[in-house]
């Protein structure tokens, strides 16, 4: 089965998650700059999401790029990646008008740590397509920043009843671990 529209589909619901999430920011009631220092909040967590979502979309391309081919159980995994992705615009706007507090910092806490399990089930289901000794299982390797990042989210939920700006640190913290691209696969490929 060839992948051209598992990725077209995918980076067209990304793309719509990052216009929802714009969308959802609203226009000052004003003409000056402390007209913004209300909206902080919700423009931090626009501003969070749209680099945890643009991590996604990177690492989802680089991923599907070292698929030669997919299956079935490749698109529902994908599916299932896509639907906590889906789960962001939601998340985000909770976060920001809440002005971060305590269960929607949870509750962010909760999709990016679902989304990194789907993320890695869609890994291990192509790895497992691939063969536990192709290019794609070499590149991807023992996963150990995807492992990670999902320690790091488990303890930043769990974090959050007891200081909810710890929990921000952290989801800061992994999304500047993942800003760089992850180089494993095209280095394999090249």
């Amino acid at each position: 089965m060839s992948k051209g529209r598992l990725e077209a589909f995918s980076d067209g619901v990304i793309a719509i998650l990052i216009t929802i999430m714009v969308l959802e920011l609203k226009v000052p009631h004003g003409a000056e700059w402390s007209s913004l220092k209300p909206m902080i909040p919700v423009l931090l967590s626009y501003l969070l999401s749209f680099v945890i979502v643009g991590i996604y979309w990177n690492n989802h391309h680089h991923l599907l790029h070292a698929a030669e081919r997919i299956s079935g159980k490749i698109l529902w995994a994908n599916l299932h990646l896509l639907f906590w992705l889906s789960l962001f615009p939601f998340v985000t706007n909770w976060l920001g008008e809440s002005h971060f507090a305590t269960v929607p910092v949870a509750a962010y806490g909760v999709v990016m740590l679902l989304a990194g399990v789907g993320y890695k089930i869609l890994q291990d289901i192509l790895v497992a397509h691939h063969g536990a000794h192709s290019k794609l299982a070499a590149a991807i390797g023992s996963d150990t920043k995807g492992r990670a990042s999902a320690a790091l989210y488990a303890v930043a939920v769990g974090a959050a009843f007891v200081n909810r700006w710890i929990s921000c640190g952290i989801y800061v913290f992994v999304a500047l671990m993942w800003l760089v691209p992850d180089k494993r696969i095209e280095k394999k490929l090249e």
